[in-house]
């Protein structure tokens, strides 16, 4: 008589019965994953903002307090003549970041908040504090 080799029936749906149970467990651990990883990607990006507008006041400190713009890393950056925070422009708060991380760019008219949004996320930022704040939708 041969000896057979392989699994019973019973055995096999006994595994299958453990690894559905794994997966209801595991499912909702991930399901919100994408929202969490816009989320942090959005408090790195307010980060970056706060940080850049600092290095561009601290630039514009050291260099005498004076004038409208710094030179920071390879780009010009515009800022206020009066606070050296950066402006709400392209040339001002957008050229002294290096990444956006996919956010769209919303500029002011340079005294006015400037935003940057992806999906529900929104990151405001102010010109006059130098400060990004994160929306409550995110």
């Amino acid at each position: 008589m041969k000896k057979q080799a392989g699994f019973t029936l019973v055995e096999l749906v006994v595994v299958i019965a453990v690894l559905g149970i794994l997966a209801a467990t595991a499912l909702p651990r991930f399901i919100n994953v994408q929202a969490n990883a816009q989320k942090a990607a959005a408090q790195g990006l307010a980060g970056a903002l706060s940080s850049a507008a600092s290095l561009a006041k601290a630039a514009w400190m050291a260099g005498g307090a004076s004038g409208t713009s710094v030179q920071m890393d390879s780009s010009s950056v515009t800022v206020s003549n009066t606070t050296g925070w950066p402006v709400s422009t392209a040339a001002g708060i957008d050229a002294a970041i290096q990444d956006r991380a996919g956010f769209t760019f919303n500029a002011g008219t340079g005294a006015d908040n400037a935003t940057y949004t992806k999906g529900t996320c929104t990151i405001t930022y102010n010109p006059s504090t130098g400060l990004a704040t994160l929306g409550n939708a995110c």
